[in-house]
Protein backbone atom coordinates (compact mmCIF):
# COMPACT_ATOMS: atom_id res chain seq x y z
CA UNK A 1 0.00 0.00 0.00
CA UNK A 2 1.46 3.21 -1.52
CA UNK A 3 -0.05 5.58 -0.02
CA UNK A 4 1.05 4.32 4.15
CA UNK A 5 4.26 4.55 4.10
CA UNK A 6 5.74 5.40 0.32
CA UNK A 7 5.84 8.96 -1.08
CA UNK A 8 2.95 9.30 -3.17
CA UNK A 9 3.51 8.69 -6.50
CA UNK A 10 3.37 11.56 -8.97
CA UNK A 11 1.06 11.96 -11.90
CA UNK A 12 2.66 12.01 -15.41
CA UNK A 13 1.59 13.68 -18.45
CA UNK A 14 2.42 11.53 -21.87
CA UNK A 15 2.48 12.21 -25.30
CA UNK A 16 -1.03 9.72 -25.66
CA UNK A 17 -2.66 12.89 -23.13
CA UNK A 18 -1.69 15.57 -26.14
CA UNK A 19 -4.80 17.54 -27.60
CA UNK A 20 -2.80 18.36 -30.55
CA UNK A 21 -2.01 22.17 -28.87
CA UNK A 22 0.94 23.28 -27.09
CA UNK A 23 -1.00 25.75 -25.12
CA UNK A 24 -3.82 22.95 -23.89
CA UNK A 25 -0.78 20.30 -23.53
CA UNK A 26 1.20 22.56 -21.23
CA UNK A 27 -2.54 23.52 -19.24
CA UNK A 28 -3.04 19.68 -18.68
CA UNK A 29 0.83 19.56 -17.95
CA UNK A 30 0.41 22.38 -15.40
CA UNK A 31 -2.98 21.05 -14.06
CA UNK A 32 -0.76 17.73 -13.17
CA UNK A 33 1.61 19.36 -11.14
CA UNK A 34 -0.93 21.30 -9.25
CA UNK A 35 -2.55 17.67 -8.59
CA UNK A 36 0.90 16.16 -7.76
CA UNK A 37 1.48 19.29 -5.13
CA UNK A 38 -1.99 19.10 -3.66
CA UNK A 39 -1.28 15.11 -3.17
CA UNK A 40 2.24 16.12 -1.31
CA UNK A 41 1.06 18.20 1.01
CA UNK A 42 -1.75 16.12 2.02
CA UNK A 43 0.78 13.21 2.59
CA UNK A 44 2.70 16.05 4.57
CA UNK A 45 -0.41 16.92 6.58
CA UNK A 46 0.59 20.57 5.69
CA UNK A 47 -3.03 22.19 6.80
CA UNK A 48 -1.58 25.56 6.39
CA UNK A 49 -0.63 24.97 2.66
CA UNK A 50 -3.37 22.89 1.62
CA UNK A 51 -6.23 25.50 1.30
CA UNK A 52 -3.95 27.77 -0.95
CA UNK A 53 -2.90 24.86 -3.10
CA UNK A 54 -6.69 24.01 -4.03
CA UNK A 55 -7.86 27.56 -4.71
CA UNK A 56 -4.74 27.74 -6.98
CA UNK A 57 -6.15 24.57 -8.67
CA UNK A 58 -9.50 25.82 -8.56
CA UNK A 59 -8.02 29.24 -10.36
CA UNK A 60 -6.78 27.22 -13.23
CA UNK A 61 -9.16 24.92 -13.90
CA UNK A 62 -11.39 28.26 -14.00
CA UNK A 63 -8.47 29.84 -16.78
CA UNK A 64 -8.10 26.20 -18.43
CA UNK A 65 -11.68 25.92 -18.77
CA UNK A 66 -12.06 29.85 -20.55
CA UNK A 67 -9.19 29.11 -22.86
CA UNK A 68 -11.14 25.64 -23.83
CA UNK A 69 -13.66 27.74 -25.54
CA UNK A 70 -11.70 30.39 -26.90
CA UNK A 71 -10.40 27.44 -28.79
CA UNK A 72 -13.42 25.28 -29.27
CA UNK A 73 -14.83 28.41 -30.70
CA UNK A 74 -12.07 29.00 -32.80
CA UNK A 75 -12.25 25.63 -34.49
CA UNK A 76 -15.71 25.36 -34.73
CA UNK A 77 -16.01 22.55 -32.01
CA UNK A 78 -19.51 22.63 -30.63
CA UNK A 79 -18.85 23.44 -26.78
CA UNK A 80 -22.05 23.29 -24.75
CA UNK A 81 -21.62 19.05 -24.00
CA UNK A 82 -18.16 20.27 -22.90
CA UNK A 83 -19.24 23.21 -20.92
CA UNK A 84 -21.78 21.41 -19.11
CA UNK A 85 -19.03 19.03 -18.24
CA UNK A 86 -16.66 21.68 -16.73
CA UNK A 87 -19.09 23.01 -14.39
CA UNK A 88 -19.93 19.83 -13.42
CA UNK A 89 -15.95 18.97 -13.02
CA UNK A 90 -15.12 22.43 -11.08
CA UNK A 91 -18.13 21.83 -8.62
CA UNK A 92 -16.94 18.35 -7.57
CA UNK A 93 -13.17 19.63 -6.99
CA UNK A 94 -15.12 22.61 -5.08
CA UNK A 95 -16.96 19.74 -3.08
CA UNK A 96 -13.89 17.80 -2.34
CA UNK A 97 -12.25 21.51 -1.30
CA UNK A 98 -15.02 21.98 1.03
CA UNK A 99 -14.94 18.16 2.57
CA UNK A 100 -11.43 18.88 3.27
CA UNK A 101 -11.92 22.12 4.85
CA UNK A 102 -14.38 20.60 7.01
CA UNK A 103 -12.02 18.23 8.33
CA UNK A 104 -9.39 20.83 9.13
CA UNK A 105 -7.42 19.72 6.11
CA UNK A 106 -6.21 16.60 7.99
CA UNK A 107 -7.28 13.63 6.10
CA UNK A 108 -6.15 9.49 7.10
CA UNK A 109 -4.42 7.47 4.62
CA UNK A 110 -7.43 5.59 3.20
CA UNK A 111 -8.77 9.40 2.35
CA UNK A 112 -5.14 10.43 1.36
CA UNK A 113 -5.73 7.50 -1.39
CA UNK A 114 -9.36 8.50 -2.09
CA UNK A 115 -8.40 11.94 -3.11
CA UNK A 116 -5.50 10.88 -5.20
CA UNK A 117 -8.18 8.47 -7.09
CA UNK A 118 -10.15 11.11 -7.21
CA UNK A 119 -8.03 13.80 -8.64
CA UNK A 120 -6.20 11.59 -11.25
CA UNK A 121 -9.08 9.96 -12.66
CA UNK A 122 -10.60 12.81 -12.87
CA UNK A 123 -8.08 14.86 -14.84
CA UNK A 124 -7.71 11.81 -17.11
CA UNK A 125 -11.31 11.49 -17.40
CA UNK A 126 -11.33 15.36 -18.37
CA UNK A 127 -8.29 15.05 -21.06
CA UNK A 128 -9.30 11.71 -22.88
CA UNK A 129 -13.02 11.79 -22.47
CA UNK A 130 -13.68 15.48 -22.69
CA UNK A 131 -10.83 17.27 -24.56
CA UNK A 132 -9.79 14.60 -27.23
CA UNK A 133 -12.96 15.33 -29.04
CA UNK A 134 -11.25 18.44 -29.69
CA UNK A 135 -8.00 16.78 -31.19
CA UNK A 136 -9.18 16.10 -34.67
CA UNK A 137 -10.05 19.68 -35.46
CA UNK A 138 -7.21 20.92 -33.54
CA UNK A 139 -4.86 18.84 -35.94
CA UNK A 140 -6.25 21.06 -38.82
CA UNK A 141 -3.94 23.78 -37.37
CA UNK A 142 -0.18 24.13 -36.44
CA UNK A 143 0.83 22.34 -32.67
CA UNK A 144 1.52 26.23 -31.97
CA UNK A 145 -1.51 27.77 -32.80
CA UNK A 146 -3.20 30.26 -30.52
CA UNK A 147 -6.56 31.76 -31.47
CA UNK A 148 -7.59 35.29 -32.06
CA UNK A 149 -9.99 36.30 -29.28
CA UNK A 150 -10.98 40.10 -27.79
CA UNK A 151 -8.62 39.29 -24.52
CA UNK A 152 -5.52 37.23 -24.36
CA UNK A 153 -5.17 34.00 -23.54
CA UNK A 154 -3.86 33.31 -19.91
CA UNK A 155 -0.94 30.80 -19.56
CA UNK A 156 0.81 30.01 -16.33
CA UNK A 157 4.01 30.90 -16.01
CA UNK A 158 5.84 29.80 -12.52
CA UNK A 159 1.97 29.87 -10.60
CA UNK A 160 1.52 33.23 -11.83
CA UNK A 161 -1.16 34.26 -14.85
CA UNK A 162 0.01 35.77 -18.03
CA UNK A 163 -2.53 37.69 -19.83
Amino acid sequence: MWWKNKRTPDFTWSKQLSVGNAILDSEHRNLIAKINNIMRLLKAGDAAALPGAFELLETWLITHFENEEIYARAINFDFGQHELAHQRLLHEIQSLRGELTAKNWSVSSSEIKSCYAFLHDWLIGHITGDDMQMKPALQNFRYDFIPYCDHAIAVDIGHRPIY
